[in-house]
């Protein structure tokens, strides 16, 4: 399921430029259904948040964000639960270093990613990190060691911010 009209491999990509939110929502919709899982109207609106955000959002934004919209305002472990159902089917990707969600490009489970994140204006490119995960994995192997889970973030200036000072 790709929502994107470029190549991934090899590409550097803005993760809040990926098309219209309503197609990426039905996307979703159909990669749940495809797995027998559900978007519940919760899921899907915390994943339309996180669409619709123009940067990357944290948890308590999205909080924030629901209780605005909503007659009855979600409980903090609720929304929590559906992060977390979004993360485990390739919906949205989890910064570690800044505590914040963005949307993935192109859902599937298992994909691997690696993030640049600007410090200064916080904009977040992705690409595939498919090779890199390649020849670690092989180190992995070569120690016998089993990886569970991966997240490579790189954090520096973007062009733009480079070019203002």
């Amino acid at each position: 399921m790709s929502s994107c009209s470029h190549s991934h491999a090899n590409s550097l990509h803005e993760v809040h430029d990926h098309g219209d939110i309503q197609v990426r929502l039905e996307q979703a919709e159909a990669l749940c259904l495809a797995t027998g899982a559900r978007l519940t109207p919760l899921r899907k609106e915390v994943l339309h948040l996180i669409l619709n955000a123009s940067g990357p959002i944290g948890a308590y934004d999205i909080l924030a964000k629901i209780k605005n919209t909503s007659d009855k305002p979600a409980a903090p472990p609720t929304v929590y639960r559906s992060l977390d159902f979004l993360l485990d089917k390739g919906l949205i990707h989890r910064l570690s270093s800044i505590n914040a969600f963005i949307p993935c490009c192109h859902p599937r489970e298992g994909h691997q990613a690696a993030f640049l994140i600007c410090v200064s204006c916080k904009a977040v490119k992705e690409a595939s990190a498919d090779a890199l995960m390649a020849h670690l994995n092989a180190l992995a192997h070569s120690d016998e060691f089993n990886i569970h889970h991966t997240i490579i973030e790189i954090s520096g200036k973007c062009q733009q911010c480079t070019q203002r000072h």
